[in-house]
Formats: structure tokens, C-alpha cells, sequence
């Protein structure tokens, strides 16, 4: 009761919880897309990626959105330029450009003279977001969201088999950016919440969840925004109440669900598949 009873006294709660709540939605509905093309590395590259364009930001005394998305977007076009024009698989060139980016911005801060905020960008304080970092969630939430409803046919083909959306005549090359796009704002709207280093655990671990429970796509995506709510909301009481770094007890709790998940999901949790197991054995003997 006293972490409820906190909410309803304290506005720095409110906000927390409520963008703590965005985040687990938009990170669950990109992260689907993102883990079903394979591509949890390029949700790492990009949430390191943003690391310069945040710490060029502060140091400009602008909001740090504008940078970071910047940064983001150019890291995911260098990504795909190396790569198709070398020898260098894509993985490969997603190690060398978002290391570098990363580097990049590491350097930067070093020349700043106060790091306390780019500490927390680093790893998140959700107990101390800004209304101005809420409603900049709220905005990037809202965008995210509807860009997925109206390009969802576009998504769900192109995730799915690239070469049949080829040949359907769909832009294969210019969805993948737009994706890239959505995803770099993703991980802008989760820096107040869980950090640079954790946000790709947002993005994979609810969408992993949900596709261990379900074959279809709009389910998964209702289920991975579920979780990402569910384990933003425990993750917050455990972070007030025992005083822990918030966007590590969320990315705990969401982890602790999918290990729950892993064991006994109906269809593909590792306990009933035994169980079956020893059925099929069983009734053949």
C-alpha cells in the first residue's frame, strides 16, 4: 500500500510511472518487428549509437532528442552502406560503426565538465524524469504507435519474407529505414527510463516473451506491450521501495517473466514440451 499511496502524493512518481508505462508499450510493439527480422544486434548498435548525438546535445544546451535521433538514423544508414558495398557482412559493419559511435560519444562526455546527466542517460532515473522527457515520450509513443497501425500490412510482409515483398513491388530498402527510424525513437524515448545500456533489454526481452506464447503477429505485439507495461510497473515499486537504479529492476522484472514464460508457456515453454515428451514415449511403448 505505500507505494500506492505514494503515487497519489507524489508528482515525481506520477511521471515516473506513467512514462515508465509508455516506454513498455512502444519498446514491446517495435521490439516484435525487431526479433522477428533477426536484427536484436542493429536494437543494440542503434541504442549505443545515440550515445554522441545525446552528449552533443548537452554540450549545445539543446534537447537531447533531436541529437540522438540524428545519430541514430546516420549510424543505421552507415550500417547498410558498408555492408553493401564491401565484402563486410552485415554484422560485421553493425560491430564496427556502432562501437565507433559509441567511442564517439564516450570521448565527448569526457569533455564535458559535469557527467551526472549523461549518467543517468547512461542508465536510466526514471524517478527524476521532467514533464518536458514525458510528454516527449507521450509524443514519440503516439507517433511510434500509429506508424505501426497504418504500415502494418508493409511490416508484417516484409518481416516476414523481404523477397515476396519484393516482388509485390513494395520499397523493402525504405521500410527497413522507416523501422530503423521508429526504433531509434524508441530507445530516445527510453533513455529517462531504463538507459542507453539497457534499452535493447526492453526491446527484446517483452517481444521474445510474447513470441514464445503466440504464432500470431498482432497478438504478440498486444502481449509484448503488455509485459513491457507489466515489467516497467514492478520494476518501478522495486526501484522506489528499495531505493535500486530503476532501469535495471525493470529490465529484471521483464527477464523474470520471460524466464517464467520459458518454462511453462502452453505451446512452447520448456516444461510441457517435456511433459508431451513423456507422453509420446510413454503411449509407444
Amino acid at each position: 500500500m505505500d507505494f500506492i499511496e505514494a503515487i497519489m502524493q507524489y508528482e515525481f512518481l506520477q511521471k515516473a510511472l506513467l512514462t515508465s508505462i509508455m516506454v513498455g508499450i512502444i519498446c514491446g510493439v517495435v521490439g516484435c518487428f525487431i526479433i522477428l527480422r533477426g536484427m536484436a544486434l542493429m536494437g543494440d548498435a542503434i541504442s549505443h549509437a545515440v550515445l554522441p548525438g545525446v552528449a552533443i546535445s548537452y554540450m549545445l544546451g539543446i534537447n537531447f532528442f533531436f541529437g540522438a535521433v540524428f545519430t541514430g538514423i546516420l549510424t543505421a544508414i552507415a550500417i547498410g552502406f558498408v555492408s553493401q558495398n564491401s565484402r563486410i557482412k552485415h554484422d560485421t559493419s553493425i560491430g564496427i560503426m556502432f562501437t565507433a559511435a559509441f567511442a564517439s560519444g564516450i570521448i565527448i562526455i569526457t569533455m564535458l565538465k559535469s557527467s551526472t546527466d549523461l549518467y543517468h542517460i547512461l542508465f536510466g532515473n526514471v524517478l527524476a524524469v521532467r514533464a518536458s522527457d514525458m510528454w516527449i515520450t507521450l509524443g514519440i509513443g503516439l507517433f511510434v504507435i500509429f506508424a505501426v497501425y497504418l504500415f502494418y500490412k508493409e511490416l508484417l510482409v516484409t518481416s516476414f519474407d523481404e523477397t515476396m515483398a519484393a516482388a509485390y513491388g513494395l520499397p523493402v530498402r525504405l521500410i527497413h529505414y522507416f523501422l530503423m527510424t521508429l526504433l531509434t525513437m524508441v530507445t530516445v524515448a527510453s533513455l529517462q527510463t531504463v538507459g542507453i545500456v539497457l534499452v535493447v533489454a526492453m526491446l527484446i526481452t517483452p517481444a521474445a516473451t510474447a513470441y514464445l506464447l503466440t504464432d500470431r503477429l498482432w497478438v504478440m505485439i498486444f502481449l509484448a506491450a503488455g509485459i513491457g507495461v507489466i515489467s516497467s510497473i514492478v520494476g518501478l515499486y522495486f526501484s522506489f521501495t528499495y531505493n535500486l537504479a530503476s532501469g535495471a529492476t525493470i529490465v529484471i522484472a521483464a527477464t523474470a517473466i520471460f524466464i517464467l514464460v520459458f518454462f511453462l508457456s502452453p505451446k512452447h515453454g520448456l516444461v510441457w514440451k517435456s511433459l508431451k515428451a513423456r507422453r509420446k514415449r510413454a503411449s509407444l511403448i
